[in-house]
């Protein structure tokens, strides 16, 4: 065990150890849809290859001063994730993100919703410690994304040189605003949030 706990970078001028920390692997996480489409999301959340992590960046500010400038953090904001799904052979997952788009716009008539409500939804995202079945505490960290809408929808290609490979959909979603849980408290705002609160706010602009 010495040995193991010697397996790390030393901390402070003691050389003390404190061992190497597990890290969060990047096949154990499940994403889930909360107010896609038709509902039926859970779908969706079996079908997927991969998802994003969200990413944020700030607008610069520059402020001129007398010999030199000064950069201030202006208004934020998060990127576009993409998510990657198998289009299995009953068509659900293709069928909830058709019924999605037909909630931004009515593809037949060209009619498209009068306000972000009656169309937006949410999507979390949870890392897991590969306990199944899962528990509470089988989640690490949670990302939820409330304001969520299709940005963009690709059907990929069929080919047929193509030999075990299957057919799949690329899906980007934009999103308005992200709460990182930890322990259930949010670590951007330090609030404590309710696990469904990007249910709650998924649809509220």
């Amino acid at each position: 065990m010495a040995v193991l706990n010697n397996l790390s970078v030393p901390l402070g001028d003691s050389g003390e150890s404190r061992g190497t920390l597990m890290p969060k692997l990047q096949y154990r996480f499940r994403v889930n849809f909360i107010g896609m489409g038709n509902g039926q999301g859970n779908d969706a959340t079996h079908n997927v290859i991969s998802v994003q992590r969200p990413n944020m960046s700030h607008d610069e500010v520059v402020v001129d001063t007398y010999n030199s400038k000064i950069y201030l953090a202006g208004k934020h904001s998060w990127e576009p994730i993409t998510i990657e799904l198998r289009d299995d052979i009953d068509s659900e997952t293709s069928k909830l993100l058709d019924s999605q788009v037909a909630k931004q716009i009515d593809m037949a008539t060209q009619s498209s919703s009068r306000a972000g409500a009656s169309y937006k939804f949410a999507v979390t995202i949870e890392n897991l410690n590969g306990g199944n079945p899962t528990t509470p505490d089988s989640v690490l960290d949670v990302w939820e994304l409330s304001g969520c809408y299709i940005a963009n929808l690709t059907y990929n290609e069929s080919n047929y040189s193509a030999g075990g490979e299957f057919q799949s959909i690329s899906v980007q979603i934009k999103f308005d605003n992200a709460a990182h849980l930890v322990g259930g408290v949010d670590a951007l705002s330090g609030a404590t949030l309710s696990p469904n609160a990007a249910s709650d706010s998924g649809a509220t602009t």
